[in-house]
């Protein structure tokens, strides 16, 4: 079974592992209601995607 021949520096180790971090969740403002939303999807709160009505939502 094949063994590395030397130890791997922690430089060398932590600068390959900077890439495995999470990015945070784009987010958005609905422009009629201003709540935070996902972008390109319906808005929650007020039911508007891009000028149309698409949800009726009942309130």
């Amino acid at each position: 079974m094949p063994v590395p021949k030397r130890k791997t520096a922690r430089s060398r180790r932590d600068t390959r592992r900077a890439q495995d971090k999470l990015a945070l969740p784009a987010e958005s403002r609905c422009p009629r209601c201003h709540e935070v939303k996902p972008p390109h999807r319906v808005c929650k709160s007020c039911g508007y995607y891009k000028d149309f009505d698409v949800l009726q939502l009942e309130g």
